[in-house]
């Protein structure tokens, strides 16, 4: 029997009426809100903390734009009687899913590898490592390179002196939803390297592939930075520059891998049957 029969034996083994799928996915999607929920509720008991860690690239922002104002507290300005309270409930939302995105993860991996060869599900096991690290990545980029950048630029254009004053005072709200809001995003951005060489790994997507498509990638990328961002180029430049190095990485990546294969192959073809 041939791998390639042994595998679609495989697959046909796992195979499942419609009904079965239907419940299966019910219970994965319920096992990831739940996931979320459960971390919506340990995030909200610490809440507090977690306020004070999303504040930091603004402290960094202001110690840099203004030394002399080194160490003072900062200034959010809360406007509405339950504004704060939904600050804290989005960050403890934008915490608990943070805290689920292994478990969904892992979800999304267990729903679909019933319906993949066994060569496929080994070579998407070590990318299921790699996913939360480069969303630590991306975040990281976020709280110590993209927010204080911007927030530096924002505080540089303020007016100190003369008979007209101009002081950067953001809402809390519109900051807080700033800080998530491109954590999430530079989080999944930075999950494009995973994507792409695990699909050039599965033979779904090739480097010259890739290379056609650098001008649709630019393209795309600019776009979605001009959504997640402020609206300011600076703030577009600075999402946009990082992702799509990470794009040009992911081209070579897929390039090695083909590579690799490569040579496995030769060696395969050139090895003497055994006695």
């Amino acid at each position: 029997m041939t791998a390639a029969q042994s595998d679609d034996d495989e697959v046909e083994a796992s195979r499942a009426p419609l009904m079965d799928h239907l419940m299966e996915l019910r219970d994965r999607l319920v096992r990831s809100i739940a996931a979320v929920v459960v971390g919506f509720i340990v995030c909200f008991i610490f809440v507090d903390p977690l306020f004070m860690f999303l504040a930091q690239p603004f402290q960094t922002a202001m110690a840099v734009a203004h030394p002399e104002r080194a160490g003072e507290a900062i200034e959010l300005i809360n406007t509405g009687a339950f504004g704060f309270f939904s600050v804290k409930m989005q960050i403890a939302l934008f915490g608990g899913i943070v805290l689920a995105f292994p478990v969904v993860a892992w979800q999304v991996y267990a729903f679909i590898a019933p319906g993949l060869y066994k060569r496929e599900r080994m070579a998407v096991a070590p990318f299921m490592i790699a996913s939360p690290v480069m969303f630590a990545l991306g975040a990281a980029f976020v709280f110590y390179v993209a927010m204080p950048f911007a927030l530096n630029f924002a505080l540089t254009q303020e007016v100190t002196d003369g008979p007209v004053r101009v002081t950067y005072l953001p809402k809390v709200e519109e900051y807080m939803g700033l800080v998530t809001t491109l954590v999430l995003a530079f989080g999944l951005m930075f999950q494009l390297p995973v994507v792409l060489s695990l699909l050039g790994k599965v033979g779904i997507v090739s480097s010259k592939l890739l290379q056609q498509g650098r001008r649709y990638a630019i393209v795309g990328i600019a776009a979605f930075s001009a959504l997640v961002t402020p609206n300011d180029v600076i703030s577009m430049f600075v999402m946009a520059v990082p992702v799509y190095l990470l794009y040009e990485i992911s081209i070579w990546i897929v390039a090695a891998m083909e590579r690799t294969r490569a040579k496995e192959e030769a060696g395969t073809a050139v090895t003497p049957p055994a006695p």
